[in-house]
């Protein structure tokens, strides 16, 4: 089984594991943080995911959410998130999904988003293309942020920072033609490579967030970066990801504006 393959059925088996849990009535939920829960579903995805990409590739690292660790290999590992958008999750609100990317040779080289509810898995692979249940996506066309839809979010402890994205929201708002805010970094991203959305934004995320639908952003034909406009954005704790006809322009007018 090659390395896709295996991400694939890594995210569908954890996928109908997270179905189980949205039909059933309750569920525990954990607090890692006053403010960030997890779910037991949480935990049982990304032990089934785990087992699953363990057993095909047992040298590979392993790098998860909920605290799973595989191999200190730093030069090949998977970035796993086993249900991104928990609080979602938790209040039966059907925007959530297995985020699975793989970091080879310094960079992310395919990322699998499975939502089981729609049941839509994006995929992307560099070099190859992104597609939606097999059909080829790319970004929109929309040519200026006025006639663009954006999405964004906000950290778990939000009341308690005193930069909370306000700012930004309060930018976009009054720029594009509508803001939203779902709750699932990994399926806002996808929601950019499909041209759902035109442009997302974000800050306070870590790499299992945005590995995944980041390669699937670029491989549909749109542009990722930190709020500076660089590469480097796996690990800066912000991201913005937009088509390639307004990326600049939502940086200068949005998140560097203030």
């Amino acid at each position: 089984m090659n390395e896709l393959n295996a991400a694939i059925l890594a995210a569908r088996k954890a996928g109908e594991i997270l179905f189980e849990g949205w039909n059933q009535v309750g569920g525990e939920i954990y607090y890692k943080t006053e403010v960030d829960l997890v779910t037991e579903y949480d935990k049982k995805a990304e032990t089934i995911i785990a087992e699953i990409l363990q057993q095909q590739f047992p040298d590979y690292g392993f790098l998860a959410e909920e605290g799973t660790f595989i191999n200190d290999n730093k030069e090949v590992y998977w970035i796993v998130d086993p249900l991104d958008g928990t609080t979602n999750f938790s209040r039966h609100y059907p925007w959530f999904a297995v985020s699975i990317a793989l970091f080879k040779n310094h960079e992310i080289v395919l990322g699998v988003v499975y939502n089981p509810i729609n049941n839509e898995l994006f995929i992307g692979e560099r070099g190859v293309g992104a597609s939606l249940n097999g059909r080829k996506i790319s970004v929109s066309q929309i040519s200026s942020i006025n006639k663009a839809v954006l999405a964004s979010g906000f950290y778990y402890d939000t009341y308690q920072r005193s930069n909370r994205n306000e700012t930004k929201w309060r930018s976009a708002i009054h720029t594009a033609v509508g803001v939203r805010c779902d709750g699932s970094a990994a399926l806002d991203l996808c929601s950019v490579a499909c041209g759902r959305f035109d442009g997302y934004w974000e800050e306070g995320l870590d790499a299992w967030d945005v590995a995944a639908g980041a390669i699937i952003v670029q491989e549909a034909g749109g542009v990722v970066s930190n709020y500076r406009g660089a590469q480097e954005f796996l690990f800066q704790k912000e991201i913005v990801a937009a088509t390639p006809l307004i990326h600049e322009e939502l940086l200068n007018k949005i998140l560097i504006a203030e």
